[in-house]
Order: structure tokens, then sequence, then C-alpha cells
């Protein structure tokens, strides 16, 4: 049975969403505030490593940014579902910047740089839960599907973005430059949607009094449902690994070695992502969310074969056509799934999840590098294969009480 109606959505939806009031500046200040997301993880690296630090110390402070966002991500969400989102944006961004400016000022102080870092992480603004709790009050109903599409495709940009502006950055000045940049960019951003109509006047509605200390994670529809696509998190971290690894041992078959891998898997992304918008879905979203993750699992499984540099490419492409539309509909499943009142810290523990299992499946890529490429390959597909089947086999779960009482 077709997941999807015919005839398809008007293929100028892009277009109209982009002209509906306050659209096009929500998502440009969002992108401009996240991109230090993207950027941080190298800029420490660089920055530090530019001040004489060792490894080991490197690996610290990113560490410190890394788990302090993993914490600080839900614990902002919720104090924007409890008071609003222009102060808490303002005042993360600001505390943010703060961290990173610590970090320029002095990268080789054992004491300063994981402090700075783990500032920054644990201040960084909540954009992306932010924007997707606006969706519903910025777009109509039958443009949320779209919204969410878009939303999920732009991150794919940031992926290869936030690099990218390091690497440029770091080349034409110096890696303390970056991360002022990244605390003005962060800052920017924040000011950008805090000051827009839809940010101003948003509030959470009544906070369920089931939700209690746990808040969201009381729903075990949405826990499975964070749990199944920190898998896909998994398998984007652990691909990383291996396509660099795979272009060190394929030198010269690939322009751009794994770079160009990296990035033909984000362009994938983006496109499935805009093609899963333009669709007409008849399929409840919990449904599309598995089918979804199931899909992404089945185009990874090819990397298994690991075949010459060109079919590799093909199949690195592959593997990302099915990420960006499985986000798209989480995030609507998300909002389903989230008891009321904690719709944004429900999509801040998705950040989470995801970055911590994209964190965990690239650091247990690096520890099979030198064992084999295969045991990599392997890693990678793991992640989604698990994170789909357990979507899967609690599929009657991933569905809203109100759908299935309706049923």
């Amino acid at each position: 049975m077709s997941l999807v109606e015919t005839p398809r959505k008007d293929p100028m939806g892009y277009a109209a969403l982009l002209r509906a009031p306050h659209v096009t500046r929500l998502l440009v200040g969002t992108l401009i505030g996240r991109l230090p997301a993207g950027m941080t993880a190298l800029v420490i690296a660089l920055a530090l490593r530019e001040a004489g630090t060792p490894y080991s110390r490197i690996g610290l402070a990113t560490a410190a940014y890394a788990i302090a966002a993993a914490i600080g991500g839900p614990a902002l969400g919720r104090i924007v579902d409890l008071t609003g989102q222009p102060r808490v944006l303002l005042a993360s961004a600001t505390l943010a910047g703060g961290g990173y400016a610590l970090l320029a000022l002095a990268p080789g102080s054992p004491v300063a740089a994981p402090l700075g870092a783990a500032i920054a992480g644990l201040c960084m603004p909540p954009l992306e839960p932010c924007l997707r709790s606006l969706w519903p009050d910025v777009v109509e109903e039958e443009q949320l599907d779209t919204a969410y599409a878009f939303d999920s495709a732009s991150q794919q940009v940031l992926y290869v973005a936030g690099p990218l502006a390091v690497a440029g950055i770091a080349a034409a000045f110096s890696p303390s430059t970056a991360l002022w940049t990244a605390a003005a960019l962060g800052l920017v951003g924040s000011l950008v949607v805090a000051t827009t109509a839809p940010a101003r006047q948003w509030q959470a509605p009544p906070r369920a009094e089931s939700a209690g200390l746990l808040g969201p994670l009381r729903s075990p529809g949405l826990v499975l449902l964070l749990v199944g696509l920190s898998g896909a998190g998994w398998t984007v971290g652990a691909q990383a690994v291996l396509f660099i690894a795979y272009a060190e041992r394929h030198p010269g078959g690939l322009p751009g070695g794994g770079g160009t891998l990296l990035a033909l898997a984000a362009l994938a992304g983006l496109l499935g992502a805009l093609a899963y918008g333009a669709a007409s879905w008849k399929a409840d979203t919990a449904t599309r969310t598995w089918v979804l993750a199931v899909v992404m699992a089945a185009g990874s499984l090819p990397l298994l074969l690991l075949p010459g540099p060109l079919p590799m490419a093909a199949l690195a492409f592959v593997s990302g056509l099915g990420l960006a539309p499985l986000l798209a509909a989480a995030f609507v499943l998300v909002a389903e799934l989230a008891p009321a009142g904690t719709v944004t810290e429900a999509f801040a523990w998705l950040v989470t999840l995801f970055a911590t299992g994209n964190a965990a499946g690239s650091a247990t890529s690096g520890l099979l590098v030198d064992t084999s490429l295969q045991a990599v390959a392997l890693c990678s597909v793991a992640g989604i294969a698990l994170g789909g089947l357990l979507l899967l086999a609690t599929r009657s779960r991933l569905r809203p009480a109100r759908v299935v009482l309706a049923a």
C-alpha cells in the first residue's frame, strides 16, 4: 500500500512557505545562530592546537563542550517552556559568547579552555527546539510537513557550511577569529529570532500534571522514538569516520577524498527532505517515521560492500537520502507525543540524543579503524539498523494517545 497520495502537493509549496509572514526571517536567523554548532568541535581543536595544547587537553575541551551541550539543551528547553523564548535565547547566547571569548583569549590555559568550552556548550542557544515549537503557530496546518522538511533540509547545509566556515576563517585570519565569529553568529541569530513577533508571543500550553520531573520523558512513545533516532545519529557519526578512512585507503580515487563522500551524503539528505516535503502523505506520522527509519537502514546497507571509489561515491549519496526525511517526520511526531507544555524540551532531547548517538558512533568507529574498514562499515550500518528495528517493533507505541483512541 502506497504511503503517498496523488496528486502531489503544489510544487510551489516551498515558495508559498517562504512567502508566509515571519518564515524567512525565522529560518535565516536560526541558520545563522545554529552555525556555531557546526563550527565548534573543529574550531576548538584548531585554536587549542595553534596554542601548543597537547591532544589530550584538546580531547578534554571538546568532550567538555559535547557533554555540556547534551545537558544544557534539555535544561534550556524546559526553561523556554516555562518562561517563553526571547529572554532564554538572548541570555544563553550572551553566556555562550562568553565561553567562546574565554577560549579565544586563553586557548592554552588548562583551566580556561575546557571551562570556556563547557560554558559555550551548556549555554548554546536552543534555536532548533524553539523554531520547531514555533512552526504550528507560524504556518497553516497543511504546511507543517513542508516547514519541518525545509527545516531538516537546511540542517544538511549546516553539516557542510560549519566546517567550511572554520577552515576559511582560520586560513584567512586565525582559529581565534573563528571563535569570535562563532560567538557573534550565535548572538546575532538569537537576536533575529527572539525579536520576531511569533517568538515574543509564543507560550507553551499549560504543563500537563502527568509530566512531573521527567517532563517529556514521561511519554514512553517519545522515549522509544528518541532512542531509535539516536541510532540514526550513531550512523551519521560512524559514517564520517568510515568515509575519511576509506578515502585515506584509496588515495587519489576521489577529488576531495572523504570530504566529497560526506558532502554527497549531505546533498542527498537535502534533496530527500525537499522531496519529502513536496509529497502529500496519507499515512500517519508514526508510520512515516518508522518506514523512513527502515528506508535509511536499507540505504546504508550497501556501504558494507566497500566498492571502488566511484561506486562508493554513489553509495554515499544513497546512504544519505533517508536521514533528513526521517528527521522531518520525527519532528512532527515529537510534537504529537510530548505531554502538553513540554514540546520545546522534547525537541531539545531529540537534539541531545541524536548528538550523543553521533558522538558514540564516531568514537566507536574510531576504535575500529585500525582493525578493519569492514568493521567500521558494519558499525556505521548497525546504528540505524537497530534504531529502525526498534521503531518497527514498537510502532504501535509511537502513535499519540488521541490517535489510538480514535482508531
